[in-house]
């Protein structure tokens, strides 16, 4: 083979993907203060939510053990939403035409975007349940329960950013990225995230109940909790592989276009 055709070493997708999920992190620790926002916004809402409604929900104190594992599905929200933002700006500021120009696949890029975000979510994640326990929740779970709770937050944060990828293909601008994926942020609000969903109107009830966020939260809070997750598991798994799968196929269809 000779030298005109020959790979360029170190530009597979695996190295590619690599080098790109270097680039996110530092850029993530570059913007320190939409990091600490991803990590401070949920920790308020949590104190918000114990100290100060808490009392109101559950005069015994035990609240906490009911909204903690709800904070924690809204923490990754929050922290996969400057996805959308991030990929927006590579096409639209010219940085995705320069991919496009080097030796590499383009599309690692996106892969980039998407595992530092899980990573730095992952992060967060641990943090704002780190600040419940400091707030009184008292887990119940098991080694295997402990196991079956991060694996549904692992696959609704990797859902949940290859959702604001997609935002951020869709976009014609950062601000609109930013618009389309804060109504997302909605979702853990009409869930059982915060309340049963008993407690809502009848109009409301059943769209709590369907939308993906509602049966993600209960099978982690009752693995946590010591309960039986029943067939919620099952159901958060099955909507975070869809998500994912719709998603990714908008994803493949959008990139090459933008």
């Amino acid at each position: 083979m000779s030298a005109m055709t020959a790979a360029h070493p170190g530009t597979g997708p695996v190295a590619a993907s690599r080098i790109f999920v270097g680039r996110s992190l530092r850029h993530s620790l570059r913007d320190g203060e939409g990091l600490l926002l991803a990590v401070l916004l949920p920790v308020m809402l949590m104190l918000l939510f114990t100290v100060v409604f808490g009392g109101a929900f559950d005069s015994s104190g035990g609240y906490v053990d009911y909204v903690t594992p709800g904070i924690v599905v809204l923490c990754s929200g929050f922290g996969a939403s400057s996805v959308a933002v991030s990929v927006n700006r590579d096409v639209t500021g010219g940085a995705m035409r320069r991919f496009r120009s080097l030796p590499i696949p383009a599309a690692t890029c996106l892969v980039g975007h998407v595992v530092a975000s899980v990573l730095r979510n992952l992060l967060a994640t641990a943090i704002v349940l780190g600040a419940g326990l400091l707030l009184g929740f008292r887990p119940a779970a098991g080694p295997l329960q402990w196991l079956g709770a991060v694996t549904i937050l692992l696959c609704w944060i990797v859902a949940v950013t290859v959702v604001f990828a997609a935002i951020g293909l869709l976009a014609s601008t950062p601000e609109a990225a930013n618009g389309y994926g804060f109504a997302i942020l909605f979702l853990p609000y009409l869930s059982s995230a915060f309340v049963p969903t008993e407690t809502m109107p009848d109009w409301l009830r059943p769209l709590a109940e369907v939308q993906p966020v509602t049966p993600i939260t209960d099978a982690v809070r009752a693995w946590l909790t010591g309960a039986d997750a029943g067939s919620q598991p099952l159901i958060a798994v099955l909507w975070c592989v869809g998500i994912v799968a719709v998603g990714a196929a908008v994803i493949a269809w959008r990139f090459p276009r933008r």
